[in-house]
């Protein structure tokens, strides 16, 4: 009886850490929803590494910034929408004036394009 309590109590200390720690805002949920608010758009695929290390620049707050997977889920092709942008590389940056930069940029760098404060670390 004694080890079903601790088990349990244990059990529920876990879930209330998870709940605690997935709650609590990203460090750059601002900048990331600036980016959006500003009309910047990635373009990229979920197999491109270069995409991924965009993504974890962001950590948490990667879900503020506007994404668009061009990729088909088999990898064998792009979605219509990127075919039509014309996009041929991942990952690349689409800014509210019509300017595209290929590859993964810095946060300071986007910044720069967007005019969105960042966060000092």
């Amino acid at each position: 009886m004694k080890k079903s309590f601790y088990w349990g109590l244990g059990f529920l200390i876990l879930v209330v850490l998870i709940i605690y720690v997935s709650s609590k805002p990203g460090k750059y949920d601002d900048f990331a929803q600036c980016l959006t608010e500003k009309g910047a758009v990635i373009y990229g695929a979920y197999w491109c590494p270069h995409c991924q290390e965009q993504k974890a620049l962001f950590g948490k707050s990667w879900n503020f910034v506007n994404y668009v997977e061009c990729s088909l889920p088999n990898g064998a092709g792009q979605t219509q929408e990127c075919i039509e942008k014309g996009i041929n590389s991942y990952p690349v940056w689409e800014f509210s004036d019509s300017n595209r930069v290929s590859g993964a940029l810095g946060l300071e760098q986007l910044a720069g394009f967007t005019g969105c404060f960042l966060p000092i670390d």
